[in-house]
């Protein structure tokens, strides 16, 4: 095939793996991004080790994605957990799997992954074109606008990969300023909304001021007759973190019906009720509540602090209710923080306005991959893996469509 030049628009993991499957089909490739470098939300989210992928048995990987999991399943198919893994190790960076199934590269840190990639991608000939903000598509046939410190430039190619994520952390360019762009051109958008996303409790003054930022580690989560083992912190503003993540879409939908949403916390996950009940049935003696508490079974912190932030004092004498209450205390849920702070988004382009090759159907040569999809998944790997996969599936759909123009 002769050389054909394809635009990405897009320097995060989704618009990189699509411009190394264009380069691997022989196609030249340039990558415009409006930030000074790539992958900055790539970055942030290896800050804290960066969860590349999951080691679940893959039909159960699939199911994370519910709803999308078999609009998503032909892309995942081609660049699933175990392969991912396999191009991680050809890139030069061993991973392994976490106690919690999860995969990590080893040091945890995205950062060799990010330069190692980037350097095979320019030894491949790829040419990057940071602080380009795109604008959209000139008059001319096949032309792109871009805004640069130079002012307004128009480019030429023969196809367009749009790779431009949702609208979660806007610092790092992940803006969602495509979203009027695509509309003007008649294509349909769902609303944006935070996904894995902390949420807003009426904390009284005490818990905010006392044990914001505090991990509650072993407990058990229940809402919508599903239940599960993690930890979260507790905010300012209410709870945060891996815990409340695999339930945010969920805990999201219920409030925007019902206008809150309440889940259950197990406190004491390895206590039976019988067990607790026995360590509770102990004579207290002279002890304040609070000691007897920390001693019979280890209550403290941060967990007794929610635990009377829900119970009142005036029933602390009652330690059935006591321990029914750690075991099963109730939090109402009133908003999902805004969506600047949320890991991710959800909605964005609609899954119809895609081809099988994530071809727009009304604009022929423009392609879409990445959070800028209307998929929806939790942390743990799910949404790395997906943008890596539609990428690459964003690239083959570009390659196939130049190979019949050519023809």
């Amino acid at each position: 095939m002769t050389k054909r030049k394809i635009a990405v628009i897009g320097a995060g993991p989704a618009g990189l793996m699509a411009a190394e499957t264009l380069l691997a089909g022989g196609a030249s490739v340039d990558i415009y991004d409006a930030m000074p470098s790539a992958g900055r939300k790539f970055l942030l989210a290896g800050k804290s080790g960066l969860n590349l992928t999951h080691s679940e048995p893959y039909e159960q990987f699939l199911s994370r994605y519910e709803n999308n999991s078999q609009w998503i399943k032909p892309h995942l198919d081609k660049l699933p957990p175990k392969a991912l893994q396999k191009w991680a190790r050809e890139l030069g960076v061993e991973t392994f799997i976490g106690s919690s199934g999860k995969i990590f590269p080893k040091g945890m840190s995205a950062l060799p992954m990010l330069n190692a990639w980037l350097a095979r991608l320019r030894e491949q000939g790829t040419t990057f074109h940071f602080r380009h903000c795109w604008l959209g598509w000139g008059q001319e046939e096949n032309t792109l606008r871009f805004d640069t410190a130079q002012g307004e430039i128009l480019t030429v190619a023969n196809g367009v990969i749009l790779a431009l994520g949702g609208g979660s952390r806007p610092k790092t360019g992940s803006n969602a300023a495509w979203i009027p762009i695509l509309e003007e051109r008649g294509i349909q958008i769902a609303p944006l909304k935070a996904s894995n996303c902390g949420f807003d409790i009426q904390w009284t003054d005490f818990l905010k001021e006392r044990f914001a930022g505090h991990p509650i580690k072993s407990v058990s989560l229940s809402f919508g007759g599903i239940s599960q083992r993690g930890e979260f912190v507790i905010s300012e503003n209410g709870i945060e973190g891996s815990l409340i993540y695999a339930f945010s879409a969920a805990l999201r939908d219920e409030i925007e019906k019902s206008g809150s949403a309440t889940i259950w916390l197990d406190l004491m996950p390895d206590w039976t009720d019988e067990k607790l009940k026995k360590s509770l049935s102990a004579t207290r003696g002279s002890r304040s509540i609070g000691t007897f508490l920390k001693k019979r079974i280890g209550l403290s912190g941060a967990k007794a602090a929610l635990l009377w932030e829900v119970l009142p004092r005036g029933n602390a004498l009652d330690l059935g209710l006591v321990g029914a209450t750690l075991k099963s205390l109730e939090l109402k849920l009133i908003a999902p923080r805004p969506l600047e702070e949320a890991i991710s988004s959800a909605g964005g382009l609609c899954l119809n306005e895609l081809d099988e090759n994530l071809m727009l159907h009304k604009m022929p040569g423009v392609f879409c991959a990445g959070e800028m999809l209307d998929w929806d998944a939790p942390t743990g790997g799910y949404l790395l893996t997906a943008c890596f996969a539609t990428g690459r599936a964003a690239g083959e759909g570009a390659l196939k469509w130049l190979s019949r123009r050519s023809h």
